[in-house]
C-alpha cells in the first residue's frame, strides 16, 4: 500500500506516548511505505494529575478521547499501551494489529545503599522504606511481600516519577521496565532491579502495543501486517483473564502468559489490599492449555475459589 496522503496517528503527549507513535509510525513507514503524521489527543489520565487512580471512577482513563477521536474521524490509527486498553472494544473499533512485545517485567528504583542484598524481604526493602506506586496490583504484591514497608501513592509520567525518586519524596518507586527503556533514560544514579514474576507479575498485556483503527475504514486494513500472533495469543489469555474478572485499571491482578511446545502457560495474582494500602494478601495461581480461553478460564476459576471475596462466588 502507498497512501498519497499520510495516515493520521493519534496519541497521548506523554514522552511515552511519543516514543511509542512514533515507533509504530516507523514501522509503519518501512512496512507500508506509507507516512505517519502523530496527532496529541490529552486524556482524562493526562488531566487528573493530583488523584490516586484507585479513586478515579470509570475505565479508559487513558484510552476513551483518543477513541472518541478515531471514531470522529479526526485520526485514522490510534496508539494505545494494551495495559491500559480496557477489554471491551467500542462498536464499529478494532485493534488491527499487536506488534512485537517489549520486556513485560516491572522495575524497581530505589536510592543508591538502600536494598539489603541479603535482605529476606523479596524486594530488598528496609523496614519503613517509603515505596510510591500508582498501581493497586504493585501494591498489593508489595505489602504482601513485604508488610514492614509504606506504600504512597505516585502520579505523572516516567521522568516525573523518577525525578521524585530523586528528590526525596520516596525510597524507592516501581515502573515498567518497558517505559524506562524505551525512553531511554539514565538511572546510573540510582539502584535498579528487575523483578522476576515470581516476586512482581506484570499488568495484562504490559510491554505491548495496540494499534486501533476504524473496522471498516479500507485505508488502514494493511496495517494487520505489523500483527504478532505468538503475542496475541500471550496478551490475550491475560486480557480474556481480566474480562472475566469483570475488571479495569482499579483490579489488583498481575498475570503473564508464555507459549512454547506445550500450550499456553499462564500465572496470575489477585490482590486484595485495605483502603489505606498498609496491608494486603494475594492468591497465585497458574495453568497450562492448549489455547488461550481455557488457560484464562481455569485461573478465573481458581481464583474465585480462592478470593471469594474480591472475585465474587
Amino acid at each position: 500500500m502507498t497512501r498519497q496522503s499520510p495516515l493520521r496517528l493519534g496519541t497521548r503527549g506523554s514522552d511515552l506516548a511519543l516514543w511509542q507513535a512514533r515507533h509504530v509510525a516507523s514501522l509503519v513507514s518501512d512496512r507500508l511505505d506509507t507516512e505517519c503524521t502523530i496527532e496529541i489527543v490529552k486524556t482524562r489520565g493526562d488531566r487528573i494529575q493530583d488523584v490516586a487512580f484507585r479513586k478515579m471512577e470509570g475505565k479508559g482513563f487513558f484510552t476513551k478521547e483518543l477513541q472518541d477521536a478515531l471514531v470522529g474521524g479526526q485520526v485514522d490509527l490510534v496508539v494505545h499501551s494494551l495495559k491500559d486498553l480496557p477489554t471491551e472494544e467500542p462498536d464499529g473499533l478494532e485493534i488491527i494489529a499487536i506488534p512485537e512485545r517489549a520486556d513485560a517485567a516491572d522495575l524497581l528504583l530505589a536510592r543508591r545503599d538502600l536494598l539489603a542484598r541479603d535482605h529476606a524481604d523479596p524486594l530488598g526493602l528496609p523496614a519503613g522504606a517509603v515505596l510510591g506506586t500508582s498501581s493497586l496490583r504493585r501494591a498489593s504484591q508489595a505489602l504482601a511481600s513485604s508488610p514492614e514497608i509504606a506504600v504512597s501513592a505516585l502520579r505523572g509520567n516516567v521522568p516525573t516519577r523518577i525525578r521524585k525518586l530523586r528528590d526525596g519524596d520516596y525510597d524507592a518507586i516501581l515502573l515498567a521496565a518497558a517505559g524506562v527503556r524505551r525512553l531511554d533514560l539514565d538511572i546510573d544514579d540510582l539502584e535498579c532491579v528487575e523483578l522476576t514474576p515470581e516476586v512482581m507479575l506484570p499488568a495484562p498485556g504490559q510491554g505491548a502495543l495496540a494499534i486501533e483503527t476504524r473496522a471498516d475504514d479500507k485505508t488502514t486494513q494493511p496495517l494487520s501486517v505489523l500483527h504478532d500472533p505468538a503475542v496475541a495469543r500471550c496478551v490475550g489469555a491475560e486480557r480474556r483473564l481480566l474480562e472475566l474478572l469483570g475488571g479495569g485499571c482499579h483490579l489488583p491482578l498481575g498475570c503473564l502468559a508464555n507459549e512454547d511446545e506445550t500450550g499456553i502457560r499462564l500465572r496470575a495474582v489477585l490482590g486484595a489490599i485495605d483502603d489505606e494500602a498498609t496491608q494486603a494478601t494475594v492468591s497465585r495461581v497458574g495453568s497450562l492449555a492448549q489455547d488461550m480461553e481455557t488457560a484464562a478460564r481455569v485461573c478465573f476459576e481458581a481464583l474465585r475459589l480462592a478470593m471469594p471475596e474480591v472475585v465474587g462466588a
